[in-house]
C-alpha cells in the first residue's frame, strides 16, 4: 500500500477528488469497525471500494504534487537488461518496476509510492545507479512484475518441458557439484539453478559432446552438439541471460565481475551416478558472453578398438603398430575427428602395470588410471618441448604427446623414438601419407623421419544408423556413382537407413564410429621417405602395398550396414 496515507487523504480532499464529508464517513465507518491500525490505507481503499475514487486518481493526484510522469505499465515493454539489473526479489519486496537500464549507470524505475524516498535511494545504492523515478499505480505495478517476471519463476518446468519434452524422464535427474558452488545461494535462484542443471544433465542423457550458449541480438540460443551436428532446442528468455550465464561462470569458478576478456574453466558433476568433467570457454561477444561446454565422460574414455569402429583386418593392423617396442605412431585429422579418443583407446589398450607411461597434453582432458598426465603451461615455459625433456629423465616405455606443433618438439620426440620409447602424438593432415611430407616441412631430416616412423593412422568421424530404427535400404545409381559403386557391389551388401525414432531423437542415426586410412611404413616405404619422395609417390607406393582410403573404408561401413552413403560422402573426398 501508499505509505504516508494521511498525507494522501488530505491530498485528495485538496484536490476536490473526494469531499471532506465523505473521508470523515469513511474513517467513521472504519473506527466502528473497530479498525484501529493503518485508519488512513483501509480508508483510502474503502473509497476506491464504493467507487467514490480510482487508483489512477490517486497515482494522478501525486504525480502532479510532486511533479512526476505517469507510466501505463500495459503499454510499456521493459527492457531485459533493466529486468536483470533489479531482479524478481527485488522488485516483488519494494512493488517496483524496471523499466530501462543505459547499462552503465541510469536506470528508470516506476515506483508507486513517491513518498519512499528511503527505499528509492537504498535501491541507488545498492545497485550502483542513478534513479529516475515515475509513477504507476500499485495493483499495475504487481500485475507487470508478476507478467514480466512469470518465465523465471516457471523455467524450470515450462522450459525444461519445452526443451526436453519427449526427453529422458526430468524426475531422474540429480546433479552433485563437488567443489561446492551451491554454497551461498539464494532461494530466488533456485529456478535458474535447476535450469542449468537441466541443460547440463539433458546434454549428458542425449549424449551430446558440447553444449552451446549463444548471446543474439534478440535472443538467447542452447545448442547441444550430438554426434557431431549441432541442434537447436528451445531458448530460454533472453531477459534470463545474464542470471543463467553467471551461474555458469560461478560453476565454473571464474571471474563473474569480468566480461572483457575470454576465461576458461571446469565443472565436475556427477549427474545420474556418472563423474563428468565439462571444460568451460568463456568469450565475450557484441551481445554478451558465449559459453561452450565440452562434456568429457570419463566412463565413456573405456573404449575398446572395436567401438572405435575398426573392422577386423584393420584392428589386428592397429594392435600391432602401437604394440611396437619403439618408433611414433601418428593419428591425423582435423579437429574433432576423434584422434584424442583414439590415441587414449590406445593407451587404454597397452595400459599394463609393467609399463610407465608419460602423456603431455594442452590441456588433459582425460584423467586416466595407472598413467602420468602433464598439463602444458606455456605461461610459465612448460611447452610440449620443455614436458618432453623432463619426460624422458622419468625413464617412460611409452610417451604420448598431445601434438607435434613444431620443429623443436618434432625432434624431441623423435629421438626419443629412436632411443628406445614408443612414441604417440597427433598431427593437422587430411591424410595419412601427408604426416611423412608435413613433417619434413617442418624441418625434421628425411632420414629421422624414415628411422622412427612407424605408422600413421587418418580418421574422420561418421555417423551410426541407429540399432532401434535401422530398415533395409536399396540406394539410387547416383548414390552408388558417388561412393564409386556398380550394381555387383550391391550383392551381399547390407545397405540401411535409420527411420527416426525416439531413442535418436528422430535422427535415424545414434553413435559414431571412424573410418581409417592406415599408413603402414614398410621397409619399401622407409626407402622412398629416405630419398625425399614427393607426397603423390608415396601415396602410389601405399596404394600399391595395399592401403585402403578413408573413402574406401566408408564404402565398407556402408555395405555392411553401419552408416549411410550420405555421411560418408560428406566427410570424405573420392578415391584417386
Amino acid at each position: 500500500m501508499i505509505s504516508a496515507d494521511d498525507f494522501v487523504l488530505q491530498l485528495i480532499q485538496d484536490r476536490g477528488l473526494v469531499d471532506p464529508d465523505t473521508a470523515r464517513l469513511a474513517l467513521d465507518h472504519l473506527r466502528a469497525e473497530d479498525v484501529t491500525e493503518n485508519l488512513e490505507s483501509h480508508a483510502l481503499e474503502l473509497l476506491v471500494d464504493k467507487g467514490y475514487l480510482s487508483w489512477d486518481d490517486i497515482t494522478g493526484a501525486l504525480a502532479a504534487e510532486f511533479d512526476m510522469e505517469v507510466v501505463d505499465l500495459a503499454l510499456v515493454r521493459p527492457t531485459d537488461q533493466a529486468l536483470a539489473k533489479v531482479g524478481r526479489e527485488l522488485s516483488e519486496k519494494h512493488n517496483v518496476l524496471a523499466l530501462d537500464f543505459d547499462g552503465v549507470r541510469r536506470l528508470t524505475l516506476a515506483v508507486g509510492d513517491p513518498l519512499d524516498t528511503e527505499m528509492v535511494d537504498g535501491l541507488s545504492r545498492l545497485l550502483k545507479v542513478d534513479i529516475k523515478s515515475m509513477l504507476a499505480t500499485p495493483k499495475a505495478l504487481k500485475e507487470a512484475i508478476a507478467h514480466h517476471y512469470a518465465g523465471e519463476n516457471e523455467v524450470e518446468n515450462s522450459l525444461s518441458q519445452q526443451i526436453f519434452g519427449g526427453g529422458a524422464d526430468e524426475s531422474s535427474i540429480k546433479i552433485d557439484l563437488p567443489n561446492g558452488s551451491e554454497a551461498g545461494t539464494k532461494e530466488e535462484d533456485a529456478p535458474i539453478i535447476r535450469y542449468v542443471n537441466s541443460v547440463i544433465t539433458q546434454a549428458i542423457l542425449r549424449r551430446a559432446s558440447d553444449i552451446h550458449l549463444e548471446p543474439l541480438e534478440k535472443r538467447f540460443r542452447v545448442r547441444y552438439r550430438i554426434d557431431g551436428v549441432l541442434q537447436e532446442v528451445e531458448n530460454p528468455p533472453k531477459r534470463l541471460q545474464a542470471s543463467i550465464l553467471s551461474r555458469l561462470k560461478l560453476m565454473a569458478e571464474v571471474s563473474l565481475a569480468e566480461k572483457r576478456i575470454p576465461q576458461d574453466g571446469r565443472i565436475q558433476v556427477k549427474a545420474n551416478g556418472k563423474d563428468i568433467d565439462l571444460r568451460v570457454s568463456v568469450l565475450p561477444t557484441v551481445y554478451g558472453e558465449s559459453i561452450v561446454m565440452r562434456i568429457l565422460d570419463k566412463e565413456g574414455l573405456r573404449l575398446g578398438l572395436p567401438e572405435l569402429g575398426f573392422f577386423s583386418d584393420d584392428q589386428a593392423v592397429f594392435q600391432s603398430l602401437i604394440t611396437a617396442a619403439d618408433g611414433i605412431f601418428l593419428v591425423t585429422g582435423p579437429t574433432g575427428s576423434g584422434k584424442s579418443t583414439t590415441l587414449y583407446a590406445a593407451l587404454n589398450y597397452i595400459n599394463q602395470p609393467d609399463r610407465k607411461i608419460i602423456t603431455v597434453e594442452d590441456p588433459v582432458e582425460y584423467q586416466m588410471f595407472g598413467i602420468n598426465q602433464v598439463q602444458v603451461r606455456r605461461e610459465i615455459g612448460m611447452t610440449f618441448s620443455a614436458a618432453l625433456r623432463a619426460m624422458l629423465r622419468q625413464a617412460p616405455n611409452i610417451i604420448m604427446v598431445g601434438e607435434i606443433r613444431d620443429l623443436e618438439t618434432a625432434e624431441i620426440a623423435i629421438n626419443a623414438s629412436l632411443t628406445g620409447h614408443m612414441v604417440f602424438s597427433t598431427l593437422h593432415t587430411n591424410d595419412a601419407p601427408s604426416a611423412v611430407t608435413r613433417l619434413v616441412d617442418i624441418g625434421v631430416k628425411p632420414f629421422l623421419v624414415s628411422a622412427s616412423l612407424r605408422g600413421v593412422l587418418a580418421q574422420r568421424l561418421i555417423r551410426r544408423i541407429c540399432p532401434n530404427c535401422s530398415a533395409p535400404y536399396t540406394p539410387t545409381s547416383k548414390e552408388l556413382t558417388s561412393l564409386g559403386m556398380t550394381e555387383r557391389d550391391l550383392v551381399g551388401a547390407d545397405f540401411r537407413k535409420g527411420a527416426g525414432c525416439s531413442k535418436c531423437g528422430g535422427t535415424g542415426y545414434k553413435g559414431r564410429r571412424g573410418i581409417f586410412e592406415m599408413f603402414v611404413v614398410s621397409e619399401e616405404m622407409q626407402e622412398l621417405v629416405y630419398r625425399g619422395a614427393s607426397l603423390v609417390e608415396l601415396r602410389h607406393k601405399a596404394r600399391e602395398l595395399g592401403m585402403r582410403t578413408m573413402r574406401e573404408d566408408g564404402v565398407r561401413k556402408v555395405a555392411s550396414g553401419m552408416t549411410t552413403t550420405e555421411e560418408v560422402i560428406g566427410a570424405t573426398v573420392a578415391v584417386e
